[in-house]
């Protein structure tokens, strides 16, 4: 928090005014204050806290045959994409009622609510309304499905499925958000439970849709079950996701742009919005390089919210313990549990220094062109300074495109993801530091078109990590063994789980 004070009588009062503050207002300036704890805990680095390791990670040798196993696709693993045509025998019918979703959450949540609000219109038989996302309240983010999918490409891919409208026609235009807001209404749909089944929105939702044409579906994330439905319901799930919904066509020209940066740095030369087209066209005038995309989840929600120990000593736990009161009033479950005990549980974010050790340890040195896919990081810069110090070469939207090229997403968190989403899907590599919506949805899109992707051993390396002791090579031979099986092998789904993380066996067939 800090007070800014606008003058009548001249610089001596404000002077005044500062120099009594602390006087008055002693809290603010305290070790227990929330704005000297963020200030001095949040945003100055701590230091490298396995400094042994990462003084050997700076000084290892490249190994050409580390390197060339690294950066080898993967082979063809006995599956392929199912055929996601429309059977004739499931065509669109014509429908006069509809249904309207809102869906809360990011970019990814809002992505999987939009694949099963397709579902549930198909099974209902209803019109389906372009789904409404609700503004974040975290990011603050107000951009419509229309400001993101290109949802001509997604009327046409679903046409012969569902049908859909843009708007409402006028008999039900009284049928808004603001108009469910203020009172309870028999059309609105709240109590849709998570993964519901195709019978209860049967049973439930479709006597709304015969009495009134029209029912809206609020609160709906997660509110279609992933088991025990029909196979055409959950083949129109993965068509959804993986045919319909494209970015627009300003998102895929930046997104492109960044990819040719990175493939063809020597090409690129500067940038600015003239240059988006000029860049995407170098192929062919040079050997495309590779390129790894880090998708760093370490904000200060994940980091507060964990409970974890990250170096900053006790201003830093007092300054997360505080904002966890605030967030959560303190109901965090890791909280009662040691930091031993959540690292050796794997429980703990990876911090920018600790990515950083283990994609060393994997091969990746000072010469691989690395995208940084990431929203805030707690810390900023000086958090992610060791990662940069080991990646050089690190690059991320604002240092590889121009302000001018940024325009159209800046403040936009949607946006934003959606580029990074693009990127990610164009890369030969793909890496979450941790679990979330974003590697959820990217791990199910590379499964789904056999492309490498990294999951991080967050068990084994919180155990190493607690090992002070442990020299470089001990820790590289540990880590290359504990990943071996985890960079885009085939998993197949297990119930209960989501098709849009496991592709297979619903949306993929065995070649």
């Amino acid at each position: 928090m800090f007070f800014y004070y606008q003058p009548r009588r001249g610089g001596a009062l404000a002077g005044l005014f500062l120099l009594l503050l602390p006087v008055f207002l002693p809290t603010l300036f305290s070790p227990l204050g929330h704005a000297s704890l963020s200030v001095f805990s949040e945003w100055n680095a701590p230091k490298p806290r396995h400094s042994r390791l990462l003084k050997s990670a700076l000084q290892a040798e490249p190994s050409n045959v580390e390197q060339s196993d690294l950066w080898t696709p993967l082979v063809n693993q006995g599956w392929k994409a199912c055929d996601l045509s429309t059977s004739t025998r499931s065509l669109a019918q014509e429908t006069t009622v509809y249904i309207q979703v809102f869906l809360d959450g990011g970019l990814n949540q809002q992505r999987m609510g939009i694949c099963d609000a397709v579902a549930v219109a198909k099974i209902l038989n209803a019109t389906l309304v372009i789904p409404h996302l609700e503004v974040n309240p975290v990011w603050r983010d107000s951009s419509s499905f229309m400001d993101i999918f290109d949802v001509d490409h997604f009327i046409n891919v679903l046409k012969d499925d569902i049908s859909m409208v843009k708007e409402l026609p006028d008999d039900f235009s009284w049928s808004t958000r603001e108009y469910y807001a203020t009172a309870i209404r028999a059309t609105r749909i709240k109590t849709a439970p998570v993964h519901a089944s195709a019978k209860w929105y049967l049973e439930n939702v479709l006597p709304v849709l015969e009495s009134y044409g029209i029912a809206a579906i609020s609160p709906f994330s997660h509110r279609l079950a992933f088991d025990n439905m029909p196979v055409d319901i959950q083949r129109l799930r993965c068509k959804v996701n993986f045919q319909a919904l494209v970015f627009v066509p300003h998102v895929r020209a930046l997104g492109d742009a960044i990819v040719s940066r990175l493939r063809y740095p020597q090409q690129s030369g500067a940038f600015g919005t003239e240059n988006i087209q000029e860049v995407t066209d170098v192929k062919g005038k040079q050997e495309a390089g590779k390129y790894a995309v880090l998708h760093l989840r370490f904000d200060k929600d994940m980091a507060a919210h964990s409970a974890c120990d990250f170096g900053g000593g006790k201003a830093e736990k007092l300054a997360l313990a505080k904002y966890r009161q605030v967030i959560w009033q303190g109901r965090v479950l890791n909280s009662q549990f040691t930091d031993v005990e959540l690292r050796s549980q794997g429980r703990c974010p990876l911090t920018p220094e600790e990515i950083g050790l283990l994609l060393a340890a994997l091969g990746f040195d000072n010469s691989t062109r690395l995208y940084l896919a990431s929203h805030k990081v707690y810390g900023g810069a000086a958090r992610i300074s060791t990662l940069r110090e080991l990646f050089p070469l690190m690059e991320d939207k604002k240092s590889i495109a121009s302000s001018d090229e940024r325009a159209l997403i800046k403040g936009k968190a949607s946006l934003l993801a959606a580029v990074d989403y693009y990127v990610s899907m164009h890369s030969d590599i793909f890496i979450s530091a941790s679990p979330g919506n974003m590697h959820n949805a990217l791990v199910g899109h590379r499964t789904y078109e056999n492309l490498k992707t990294i999951r991080p051993n967050m068990a084994l390396l919180g155990q190493l990590f607690l090992n002070k002791s442990i020299g470089w090579s001990e820790f590289q031979e540990a880590v290359v063994e504990g990943h071996k099986n985890r960079q885009g092998q085939i998993r197949l789904r297990r119930p209960e789980q989501s098709l849009y993380t496991y592709p297979a066996p619903d949306c993929m067939c065995s070649a």
